[in-house]
């Protein structure tokens, strides 16, 4: 099936307006050049609305859109629990993470290593999050986002690929994290609007006559099992996610580990102003993050019952689900899907270019640099942007063979993050809170992640994966805590010094946190 007339003109106005803009705002004024502050940091002059926006854009890429929707029809909506337990963490990391790292003015994640470790853990992590980012998250998001386009265009995956990725090196290359923040402030109203368009449709074509809320309702009435936010341990999917463990377990090592220590998500607050927008802007991506399963989960979940119709191609989705958002494009009339389309490819390449610019902020920062000091700050701008450019080229080349054979792309991010997750969440609480935890008990941490993680899938494949995650978790921690007591203490002057950090919030932030886990508490409440 491919657009109409209509549908590319869409999509073409949206790529030319959103180049046009990134360049426009990436602009220096004459004679002036970019230092890395300015490319990597946006100068550290980013509005709360600015870092809330480019929160969830960075975050909504192919694997929640497609992998997310793939869940909704397989599992139901206790996949949201991604998405809704991750608007809490948002807020923990807004009031307890965020002023010790604006206080220290603090670049990237591994330079807070090294202030509180070490150059050796600096330089384990560093190596770890750049493979991570290129050959799992860049992989992932490139061949999601090739599988859409294939199923709604008829281009080859691989051509499709090469078209987002380029697409993304075109406007975050020259402009670095501004073009990329700033621009994303378009790509979420964009993602939202699309997003929206297709639930309507989805739900619109299930209540037939009577509407979409009745097609809502019918979907509560008719198909029970999947919403449920809390799965039976009978169920299909128990084993990713098992039950309340996904409110007591892994999950939330997971979030704290995305969403307070994962270097393309925190260095859009790192870009804040100051404290109170850096805050005020993750409590608006709370309220966003509310919003997604609807977008997401939800037509998923319709796409069960228009499969069984003849609506869509039942025989797609059943072979893979990660072809659900793929299909219900289908369903959208020409120049609508345009913008549903262009939805999607703001999604994949804001993430991209959000990765592109991360990757490149830390082998240029904290690799590079160690090794190539004294250099200009434009030469260091000229190795970011050759260091985004080839590892984008990798991940093109790696999407197929790395990625293409698993059953669910959002799954397999999941599992290979879930390796060091909890050793992260361990090596940075015990930095901030802990000042006897020294640098072989970051090591123990960060090692033992790996090893707990391998040691229990395969000698104890039945455990579910977000308890195996709780499981190192705890493991972690107590080898970090035994390691740092049986060897010496650190270095005076490196332990957090919390003395002159305030963690008090503004009244309208604490407001529009009981708000949300107001909701959230509701939502569970409903949907239990």
């Amino acid at each position: 099936m491919s657009l109409a007339l209509i549908d590319i003109i869409v999509v073409a106005i949206y790529a030319v307006a959103l180049a046009g803009i990134a360049i426009w705002v990436s602009r220096e004024p004459a004679g002036a050049t970019k230092n890395t502050e300015d490319y990597f940091l946006a100068g550290r002059a980013l509005p709360w609305w600015a870092i809330g926006a480019s929160l969830i854009a960075s975050n909504i890429s192919a694997e929640q859109i497609i992998g997310q929707s793939g869940q909704g029809y397989a599992v139901g909506i206790a996949i949201a629990a991604y998405e809704w337990q991750a608007a809490i963490v948002l807020l923990i990391v807004a009031k307890w993470f965020l002023p010790i790292f604006l206080k220290r003015g603090i670049f990237t994640m591994p330079q807070f290593l090294e202030q509180r470790y070490g150059r050796g853990v600096k330089s384990l992590m560093s190596v770890y999050w750049i493979i991570l980012y290129t050959a799992v998250n860049l992989t992932t998001v490139l061949w999601l986002g090739g599988l859409a386009m294939n199923s709604l265009t008829g281009w080859p995956v691989m051509m499709s690929m090469a078209a987002l990725g380029s697409f993304a090196a075109i406007y975050s290359l020259y402009g670095g994290l501004k073009a990329v923040a700033l621009t994303d402030i378009i790509q979420v109203v964009i993602l939202i609007m699309g997003g929206l368009a297709i639930t309507w449709i989805a739900l619109d074509k299930i209540g037939e006559a009577s509407g979409a809320l009745a097609g809502l309702s019918r979907l509560f009435s008719e198909m029970p099992g999947h919403f449920e936010m809390i799965l039976p341990r009978d169920h299909s999917a128990y084993g990713d996610l098992p039950g309340i463990w996904t409110l007591l377990g892994g999950l939330w090592v997971l979030h704290f580990s995305y969403w307070g220590f994962n270097q393309y998500i925190i260095q859009r607050a790192l870009g804040a102003e100051n404290l109170g927008e850096a805050q005020k802007g993750l409590a608006f991506a709370a309220f966003l993050k509310l919003l997604i399963p609807l977008i997401v989960v939800i037509p998923g979940i319709a796409a069960v019952m228009l499969a069984g119709q003849g609506a869509i191609d039942g025989a797609a989705l059943a072979e893979k689900s990660d072809h659900t958002y793929g299909e219900l494009m289908k369903l959208a009339p020409a120049g609508l899907r345009g913008l549903v389309f262009a939805a999607l490819i703001a999604a994949v390449v804001s993430s991209l270019a959000s990765m592109m610019n991360s990757i490149s902020t830390i082998f240029t920062m904290d690799v590079y640099r160690s090794i190539f000091r004294e250099r200009t700050e434009h030469h260091y701008v000229t190795v970011g942007r050759i260091s985004a450019f080839s590892a984008m080229v990798i991940a093109l080349l790696l999407a197929k063979p790395f990625i293409g054979g698993f059953e669910s792309g959002f799954q397999t991010v999941q599992e290979y993050s879930g390796f060091i997750a909890p050793g992260v969440v361990v090596v940075f609480l015990l930095g901030f809170f802990s000042k006897r935890t020294n640098t072989l008990g970051a090591f123990a941490a960060l090692l033992g992640s790996i090893l707990f993680n391998i040691a229990l899938k395969y000698s104890a494949p039945d455990i579910p994966f977000i308890i195996r995650i709780w499981i190192v978790f705890m493991s972690c921690l107590a080898a970090a805590i035994v390691f740092s007591r049986m060897t010496p203490a650190p270095k005076t002057d490196q332990p957090v010094q919390l003395g002159d950090i305030t963690f008090s919030t503004h009244p309208l932030f604490n407001f529009l946190a009981l708000t949300v886990t107001a909701i959230l508490i509701g939502l569970y409440m409903a949907l239990w």
